[in-house]
């Protein structure tokens, strides 16, 4: 049989094909892609209205706020940037701000530090290991004011290491009540209240590196901390660089133990801008500077986060390279 002869049949698909422009099919299909698409819209509905009234009408309306004078009662005078003006002016802004990023850095590192070093220790399922790390998340669950009120208990003048302390001939140590040594002791509750969070995220991101790795590397020889700095920790920094974000945005903001442990003192030495905003600004009626205080430091978080996660993301492009 000559070349001629064959015919090249068309290969063979499980589709039908597609109806021809004009066909009665086609309107069939338009007709079931618009359901489809309406019924989409039609779940996504309720979260987008949600979404649009808890957070971008509050958004669009402290911006407004901000750039009027307002005492809360009467009619909103609108002044323009003057309110984020005195931002910059105000000597006790300016130390609140620097008190809040002192925390946030310094609280930020401990919780992500003594998190992994923790949850590196108590990566093994067991119930021991179960335990403490239970015993690690425990503050966590605890109200940040009872947290605060607790410790102040302890660590106050009259407190039980400094009765303790004067029963051994040692003077009173002001955790309290000198302004270096508070804000040192404001980080330290911060970092024990907050770090069980960080260990929880840790060890659930642990019990997902691959066991074989870990083997390969000890038949290989690496010590326990080399398989730790060279395999375990880079498998694990998008958990790394989430647990940092969260730790950043909510030490930007803390407020609640401030208010219990310290009340932002001694002479104003621990006052965070959320302390600041919520116990000063709003508690003068001077609504449209404290909106504005708040819209800069949505600012900030926001734009903390960004840095941090483009960090991380550059230092694995470098990695990966």
């Amino acid at each position: 049989m000559g070349l001629a002869a064959l015919k090249v049949s068309p290969a063979r698909t499980d589709d039908p094909p597609a109806p021809a422009p004009g066909h009665p099919g086609t309107a069939a299909v338009r007709r079931r892609r618009w359901r489809d698409g309406a019924l989409s819209l039609g779940m996504l509905a309720p979260a987008v209205v949600v979404y649009t009234v808890m957070t971008i009408v509050p958004v669009v309306v402290a911006l407004y706020l901000s750039l009027t004078d307002w005492n809360g009662f009467s009619d909103a005078t609108f002044i323009g940037v003057e309110n984020y003006t005195r931002l910059f002016e105000d000597p006790g802004i300016s130390r609140a701000w620097v008190v809040t990023f002192v925390v946030a850095a310094f609280g930020s590192v401990g919780m992500l530090g003594l998190g992994l070093a923790y949850a590196l220790q108590l990566k093994e399922r067991s119930r021991t290991n179960s335990f403490f790390r239970a015993l690690a998340y425990y503050p966590h669950v605890i109200s940040a004011l009872i947290l605060g009120f607790l410790w102040s208990a302890i660590l106050g003048t009259n407190g039980a290491i400094n009765i303790t302390l004067e029963r051994f001939g040692v003077g009173p140590v002001g955790f309290l009540f000198d302004e270096t040594l508070a804000v040192i002791t404001l980080v330290g509750v911060i970092v024990w209240a907050g770090f069980g969070f960080n260990v929880v995220l840790f060890v659930a991101a642990l019990q997902t590196v691959p066991h074989d790795l870990i083997e390969a590397a000890q038949i290989d020889g690496a010590s326990r901390r080399q398989i730790n700095r060279r395999i375990v920790i880079p498998m694990i920094s998008p958990v790394v660089t989430v647990a940092m974000v969260l730790n950043l945005v909510g030490l930007i903001k803390v407020y609640d133990i401030v208010v219990s442990l310290t009340d932002g003192g001694p002479a104003g030495s621990t006052e965070t801008i959320a302390y600041v905003i919520l116990s000063r600004s709003f508690a003068s009626t001077d609504v449209g500077f404290a909106t504005a205080q708040a819209v800069a430091l949505m600012v900030v978080s926001a734009v903390l986060s960004v840095l941090v996660a483009a960090m991380r993301n550059r230092q694995d492009q470098a990695a990966a390279n």
